[in-house]
């Protein structure tokens, strides 16, 4: 018999497909806003810099570049790959951490870290501290996959809720790129941008940078505060520990009940044991002559118990994994080409926009993306299936990337931005909006490869680990081939374009391996 026969069999069956489909349980919301929040922490924090970063190496005065356009790439790639290398790192033990101590201390390092990152990166003015407050912004990102197994069956969501729960993070993840570079870009330079005001702050005067690392810092914080006095825990045995902590076998009177009179505790969470009590409390009850004192038994899915590493290994599993770096790899390296290009000079193959203009079009291009993403994701998901959203959206990425070089071409024809740049943009960011589905649709296929609800903490902490491991590579590769495109003047400047592209295609070929979904 195969590892994965008995595996199977632990997995909650959904209803029959001939039958009626069932109706959908209502999601907890308040809880669900709360962890959406703290995830909505990462794409605030790590994109915040995309409108200035570029502006800040290759100004002249930080010595980094002297301000060498071509050169710009190699540095900003470091910064920006600092964050994911540092949270590649830390994710898959802050995921060790919350399988045995809880989700909600977990949860909350997250914010109240990243608050005093972003101060730190705020207060920076040369390289190398960017650098090392950037990495300490990864590392208490690093839990992020935690929160991811909030959304798990038996948690936060049902077989009938699953894909409208999961619609909900590429919507975090837009509103948090549409917010962050409108910050980045608008707050940049204050003291500059608005002298009679700002302009007299000695501390906006010396740090112009300050400014959106201190909005994005009060966020966090705010989602700290937040978590603080609403979040609860999700981990059954930390749920158990925390009833026992508050008087195990307490029955309200202060007297213990004797075993014939055993309360049942049906707290929401709790994996139940002998009695309906958690199975912590039941370890400490007697053993019963009558089997008809016994409750009864445990439910399938409350018996799944950890299962070995090469249950986690199985081809369905790793043909998930392997998508999921596929997406993350060129997802992050499109992201980190769009506000380098874009400000490049025209000269170089660039669009020549200032940080204003970047934060501008990608803060419009967020908000429609963020209404998109809330009214069609969930129904396109349960249409389609998670696997057929994932390698149509996963395409996108070639009409993406392909209009890269067609808007330099038209940029150095002009001289500038005309209506033919604007519409080769206007065009890719329309196609940009379904790169997002494909996110909601492969954590949605983590979840069904996944051996039991054990094992979910593992599955999502090596996801979450590969992905990070992935974006601390991707914005080096992506940029530094960018400079090193212009510089050599590689198929006319446009050779980092064409190798994305072969990734794509080889990512559409990936995608059609996927695993079928159980629903």
């Amino acid at each position: 018999m195969s590892t994965t026969e008995p595996i199977n069999e632990e997995i909650p069956q959904v209803d029959d497909p001939n039958d009626q489909p069932a109706k959908r349980t209502p999601l907890p919301k308040f809880q669900l806003f709360i962890v959406l929040l703290i995830q909505f922490a990462e794409p605030i924090t790590g994109c915040v810099i995309y409108p200035f970063i570029n502006q800040f190496v290759r100004a002249i005065d930080t010595g980094v570049t002297g301000g060498d356009e071509r050169k710009t790439g190699y540095y900003a790639g470091i910064i920006e790959s600092a964050f994911f290398f540092a949270e590649a790192a830390t994710v898959f033990q802050w995921g060790w951490l919350s399988d045995r101590y809880g989700r909600r201390p977990i949860l909350l390092i997250a914010p109240l870290g990243l608050t005093f990152a972003m101060l730190a990166f705020g207060l920076s003015k040369t390289f190398w501290p960017l650098v090392i407050s950037r990495s300490f912004q990864g590392i208490f990102n690093g839990n992020i996959g935690v929160s991811k197994k909030c959304y798990g069956r038996g948690n936060l969501t049902d077989p009938t809720n699953i894909g409208d729960a999961f619609s909900m993070m590429p919507l975090m993840w837009s509103i948090g790129t549409t917010l962050g570079p409108i910050i980045g870009g608008v707050l940049t330079s204050p003291a500059t941008r608005w002298p009679d005001t700002l302009g007299k702050i000695a501390l906006l005067r010396e740090y112009p940078y300050f400014l959106p690392c201190l909005v994005s810092a009060l966020l966090a914080f705010a989602t700290f505060l937040t978590a603080c006095i609403g979040l609860k825990e999700t981990l059954p045995s930390a749920i158990a520990k925390s009833k026992e902590k508050r008087g195990r076998f307490h029955n309200g009177s202060g007297i213990e009940p004797s075993s014939s009179s055993i309360l049942i505790d049906h707290g929401e969470g709790c994996d139940y044991g002998t009695g309906g009590l958690p199975q912590s409390a039941a370890e400490h009850l007697p053993v019963f002559a009558n089997p008809d004192d016994v409750a009864k038994p445990l439910r399938p899915e409350d018996q799944a118990k950890p299962v070995p590493l090469r249950a986690l290994l199985t081809r369905p599993i790793l043909m998930t994994y392997l998508c999921y770096f596929l997406l993350v790899f060129t997802d992050m390296s499109y992201q980190v080409l769009n506000p380098l290009m874009w400000s490049t000079s025209v000269s170089l193959g660039g669009l020549g926009l200032s940080p204003y203009r970047i934060g501008t079009i990608m803060g419009t291009w967020g908000f429609c993306n963020a209404f998109f993403q809330i009214n069609f994701l969930g129904r396109v998901i349960r249409w389609l299936g998670p696997r057929k959203v994932f390698t149509m959206s996963y395409a996108s990425f070639f009409i993406c990337i392909g209009c890269y070089p067609l808007a330099s071409y038209f940029a150095s024809l002009a001289g500038g931005v005309d209506i033919r740049v604007a519409a080769v943009i206007f065009v890719q960011l329309s196609f940009q909006m379904m790169i997002y589905m494909s996110y909601g649709s492969i954590h949605i296929l983590l979840v069904e490869v996944a051996p039991n609800k054990a094992t979910l903490g593992s599955i999502n902490g090596i996801a979450q680990m590969l992905g990070s491991a992935t974006r601390s590579l991707a914005p080096t590769f992506a940029s530094s081939l960018f400079s090193i495109s212009l510089q050599r003047h590689l198929m006319g400047g446009n050779f980092v374009y064409y190798v994305l592209l072969v990734v794509t295609l080889f990512g559409i070929r990936a995608s059609l391996l996927l695993p079928r979904s159980r629903n």
